[in-house]
């Protein structure tokens, strides 16, 4: 597959996109909820010359996040861990020598702050390292810290040591371990793996100890809020409620160190169960969604009924919340990237980032999916360094792992793709900007169109008074389509037509027209 699009094809494509950007809805009293990135801190940018990306990298780097039309930014964990990608934490207080110190990150938030870029940090509350000094003075059985874990005794756990059901997020089928340090007899609980033994949140103390943790980052580092990891492993899985209620008063404690804090939880599962969660968090990762957009491209044809399905998953998260956050994506670190997913077909790509642009709630993009990164498991290849520019030349490229799936053979550097208006790079930012710009697609509700036909995907975006109509076509034909329109806001393809209220989109096109 070509990385550059044919320059035959879509020939007036930088000059419509203009045009829709210049005309689309704007509403000045409102800011949009933006465009938030994830950034896996090994990979992206190296400013020193170690190998390994790091701080200092990012706010080098921000201006190009900036242009690209970024409002907020997740890193993923920059703690001091023992592992590559740090979701074992040693010190919450703290940044992993190899990312940086504690200057450096407040350079950071404050450079970014400056663009009106938001900074949010993964906190792994679920579990720590096993080498944090908590773990080893409870598993030395120090009474001061023997209950920020869980522990049982052999007999009382002896039906459940080797039982656990495998799960979206976890593939551990071990979740007690023996206490390798003292003698006594003891087990101690890790959903995920031993290195990483689960916190006891029924423990005071341990809750003290969040809560100082949520103030530390909020207040005295500035950030805008967390991403929380594992939100549906506080408790085990027989106390979901207690999982709830643990968030509700999370929640609390973290307005409590800034009123708008933005919190957004990792809940791994279908619907049904990620919905309650909104009692406490007030936005989620649409899983279930990521899902849906990558099955609908592949397959051509709407059989999932995509409108209908995101529309019962709303239908779910309103029981709990009338005022949560969706926040939709495509992929994240922990799942093969969404290029290759579709085949290493870029048109299918485009396909899906034109779904995820015209869809209500927070988008977030995982670093390099803007440039047709590539990745499949294990995590590390899923990982792997961002291509700035040719080997030669990029300075910022990360040397930590040899990259399997995205290197110079197979993915276009951002420095060649920024110099072609039909890039993949180029057709992100264009969506970005056009969103951006666009109260009403950003703050708009969904709701459903009497258009029918199973190649084609159909949605209003309502605000206020004002509505657009969305098409998307994902099959391998035009589509021709009688509308009621008063034109074109934004279109994919050149060859898009409208000629007497009828729409004619090319395959693999979408269109946003005015209503």
């Amino acid at each position: 597959m070509s990385y550059l699009t044919s320059i035959k094809t879509f020939r007036l494509l930088p000059v419509l996109f203009l045009t829709a950007i210049l005309f689309s809805c704007i509403d000045s009293n409102k800011k949009p909820a933006g465009v938030y990135y994830e950034i896996f801190v090994r990979s992206f940018a190296d400013s020193n010359g170690d190998g390994i990306g790091d701080l200092n990298g990012i706010t080098a780097k921000l201006d190009y996040l900036d242009n690209l039309g970024i409002s907020g930014i997740w890193l993923t964990p920059v703690m001091p861990s023992p592992s590559y990608h740090k979701y074992d934490v040693t010190d919450y207080k703290a940044i992993d020598p190899e990312y940086g110190t504690l200057d450096d990150f407040r350079n950071l938030v404050e450079e970014a702050h400056r663009r009106d870029i938001k900074i949010i940090i993964d906190l792994v509350l679920n579990h720590t390292s096993n080498q944090h000094p908590w773990f080893i003075r409870a598993a030395e059985n120090d009474p001061s810290f023997r209950n920020y874990y869980v522990w049982s005794s052999p007999d009382s756990i002896r039906n459940e040591i080797a039982k656990k059901k495998i799960t979206f997020d976890s593939d551990n089928i071990t979740q007690w371990h023996k206490n390798q340090i003292d003698t006594l007899s003891d087990y101690y609980y890790g959903f995920f793996w031993g290195g990483m033994p689960d916190l006891n949140m029924d423990s005071p103390a341990v809750r003290n100890e969040i809560s100082s943790i949520g103030k530390f980052w909020l207040e005295d580092m500035q950030v805008d809020g967390f991403r929380l990891d594992a939100a549906r492993h506080i408790y085990p899985s027989d106390r979901q409620t207690s999982n709830h209620d643990f968030w509700k008063w999370f929640r609390n404690e973290m307005t409590q160190y800034n009123p708008n804090v933005y919190l957004v939880g990792e809940v791994w599962a279908q619907a049904p169960e990620v919905a309650p969660y909104l009692t406490g968090l007030p936005s989620l990762f649409n899983f279930d969604l990521a899902y849906n957009i990558s099955a609908v491209v592949n397959l051509k044809k709407d059989t999932l009924h995509f409108v209908e399905r995101y529309l019962s998953i709303q239908k779910y998260y309103q029981a709990h919340s009338a005022n949560y956050t969706d926040a939709v994506f495509l992929r994240n670190h922990d799942q093969n990237r969404i290029l290759t997913e579709l085949m290493d077909d870029q048109q299918k790509l485009k396909t899906a980032v034109s779904i995820l642009m015209t869809l209500p709630g927070i988008p977030f993009l995982y670093y390099g999916e803007e440039i047709g990164m590539k990745g499949k498991k294990p995590d590390e290849h899923i990982r792997e360094p961002f291509l700035w520019a040719s080997r030669d030349e990029d300075v910022f490229r990360t040397k930590w792992i040899t990259p399997e799936y995205s290197n110079d053979q197979t993915v276009l550097s951002l420095n060649n793709q920024m110099q072609d208006a039909y890039s993949v790079y180029n057709f992100y930012r264009k969506w970005i900007q056009f969103r951006n710009q666009s109260a009403l697609m950003t703050n708009g509700i969904l709701e459903q169109t009497p258009y029918r036909h199973n190649g084609l995907i159909s949605f209003y975006r309502v605000y206020q008074n004002q509505r657009m109509l969305v098409f998307h076509n994902i099959s391998d034909s035009v589509i021709r389509m009688p509308v009621n329109t008063n034109g074109v806001e934004f279109m994919t393809d050149p060859s898009v037509m409208l000629s007497e209220k009828t729409l004619y989109l090319p395959a693999g096109a979408s269109v946003v027209l005015k209503q």
